[in-house]
């Protein structure tokens, strides 16, 4: 197969010279991270009226969010698998069609246990978002502009965060269908994506590379030998561990925080809330365009991506600050910093997944994936204790902000430990 045949999306091209096909594609795949946390976050934006229509208590709303989280992890595995086997142009769009099917469905639930098993298979779905589009990205984009497609995609995280409130406040404000009505909607909003990616995507754009030298796809995959491979993949656990364990406990913590420990009002919190995942998304969508822009600078890629990561952990260890201020606009103002930060990091995180593996990026994608949700959902049970006892969240602000510096440690001692060389600088 040629690389260069007119119906290809992945030239082998420099960082400055990229087909518009496939910024729309990464355009598609935020919007896939967007659906992907409306169907998630339907259910959390409307806790109150679920639980009072199917008589939940709070234990059972919690047994939903650890079972969403166990069938993540599991779901994030088996779907990596699958990515490494099938065609990413039909596998994509079936596992999209599959979660926004069941998030439709949510919305005709009648007790808690059709409720608990729409969540499972939710969290089983939504799970190969990652593997998906993180294996999508490798094959279209070269090793100098894969960090700006990273951020691109996954800025669809704040988008959704931020759109799902006003979906919910539009849909489900007393009239037919109350709660219900906006899953339904979300839900079907997944029928319009698969048809444009169907549309986007031609039939060989998403080919695995025959072999690891086949230009334009994943086979600018730096080549390394079984041990630098292995203290990579031990280094990238760290990492993706560290970064959720400070992205999901502000996301989950930081309103409650806000409001019982700083005495903000919940319409305040909301509005800040809000601003916090535009902050996020800006974050994001900055550390790919940082990355980029030192690579177009003569820095080599593997430097860019560092100095972009390291920034960003330098605005997360903010927390350790923010964690023991009283209410003021400067304790908002380095929250803010911390979002712009937390989810800026991720774009670097899966540029460096993309280094592990040509053929088996969903099984690298899931691994990955499964240790994140294992160790963040243990965490969370941990956290609440330690506030129920306490009544303190300083700990754990400063904690989780501080997590993904240990992750820059990890970074520095095993990325390239053993081969101190560096080679000459690469845009791409």
């Amino acid at each position: 197969m040629s690389a260069t045949a007119p119906d290809q999306l992945a030239i082998a091209e420099a960082p400055g010279r990229v087909s518009w096909r496939i910024w729309a594609a990464c355009v598609l795949m935020l919007l896939a991270t967007a659906l992907n946390y409306m169907d998630r976050q339907a259910l959390a934006q409307q806790a109150s009226d679920v639980q009072a229509e199917l008589k939940l208590t709070n234990e059972h709303y919690g047994n939903l969010e650890f079972w969403f989280g166990i069938a993540f992890a599991v779901g994030g595995v088996g779907t990596g698998f699958l990515v490494d086997w099938f065609s990413l142009r039909w596998l994509y769009p079936a596992i999209l069609l599959g979660w926004s099917t069941v998030g439709f469905l949510t919305g005709g639930a009648n007790s808690y246990n059709e409720l608990l098993i729409y969540r499972i298979l939710l969290g089983f779905f939504e799970a190969g978002q990652w593997p998906c589009a993180l294996a999508a990205s490798q094959r279209l984009l070269s090793r100098g502009n894969r960090a700006l497609g990273n951020s691109i995609l996954q800025s669809g995280a704040s988008l959704g965060a931020i759109i799902t409130p006003l979906v919910v406040l539009a849909l489900n404000s007393g009239g037919i269908g109350g709660w219900r009505t906006p899953f339904r909607v979300i839900g079907a909003l997944g029928a319009v994506w698969v048809v444009a990616w169907l549309i986007m995507i031609r039939p060989r754009d998403l080919d695995a590379p025959e072999s690891p030298a086949e230009p334009g796809k994943a086979g600018d995959v730096e080549t390394v030998d079984r041990a630098t491979t292995i203290r990579r993949i031990a280094a990238l656990i760290v990492v993706v561990i560290a970064i959720n364990l400070c992205w999901q406990y502000f996301r989950a913590w930081m309103p409650k925080m806000l409001e019982k420990e700083h005495g903000y009002g919940k319409a305040a919190v909301q509005w800040f809330s809000s601003a916090y995942y535009v902050a996020a998304g800006v974050g994001c969508l900055a550390a790919g365009v940082l990355s980029r822009r030192l690579a177009d600078r003569g820095w080599t890629v593997h430097g860019a991506r560092m100095a972009t990561f390291a920034a960003c952990v330098g605005l997360t260890s903010l927390s350790l600050a923010a964690a023991y201020l009283p209410a003021s606009p400067l304790l908002l103002v380095l929250l803010l910093a911390i979002g712009f930060g937390s989810l800026g990091q991720f774009p670097t995180y899966y540029a460096f997944t993309q280094e592990i593996s040509t053929r088996w990026m969903g099984r690298v994608t899931g691994l990955f994936s499964f240790a994140a949700w294992v160790v963040t959902g243990a965490a969370h049970p941990l956290i609440g204790r330690w506030i129920d006892r306490t009544g303190s969240y300083a700990l754990p602000n400063a904690l989780a902000g501080l997590a993904p510096a240990v992750a820059l440690v990890a970074l520095l001692v095993l990325w390239n430990a053993g081969d101190r060389r560096r080679g000459p600088a690469r845009a791409s």
